[in-house]
């Protein structure tokens, strides 16, 4: 009754690609204020073997309204760090999460009224 069955592990010697603590911080951050706002309603987390990616959801049955993406292979080419759009088009690539960040955190900016 007692059998022991043995964890599967990859044999190729894949690395699960992931976010650290202080990104994941960051982006859960923007997306609380997202959400608060009132443009966000949903979110999904993918973490495969080349990126991991964070998308931002209006609404949860359609598509992402924003990806951000974590791909280290290209850390020393085009930064790992790229924003996408719903379309699929790249809106902002970097080496770091900040300014890619910068234009979906412009959006909550309000014009303050003298």
């Amino acid at each position: 009754m007692s059998n022991v069955t043995p964890f599967p592990v990859s044999r190729g010697g894949a690395v699960q690609t992931v976010f650290d603590r202080t990104e994941l911080n960051r982006i859960l951050d923007l997306y609380g204020r997202m959400v608060a706002a009132g443009h966000w309603r949903d979110y999904a987390i993918d973490l495969g073997r080349d990126a991991a990616v964070f998308s931002a959801f209006r609404r949860a049955a359609e598509r992402p309204e924003f990806r951000i993406e974590k791909r280290p292979a290209l850390r020393n080419r085009q930064g790992m760090w790229a924003l996408i759009g719903e379309a699929g088009a790249v809106l902002r690539r970097g080496h770091s999460l900040g300014p890619v960040l910068a234009p979906v955190e412009r959006r909550l900016l309000k014009l303050v009224a003298e």
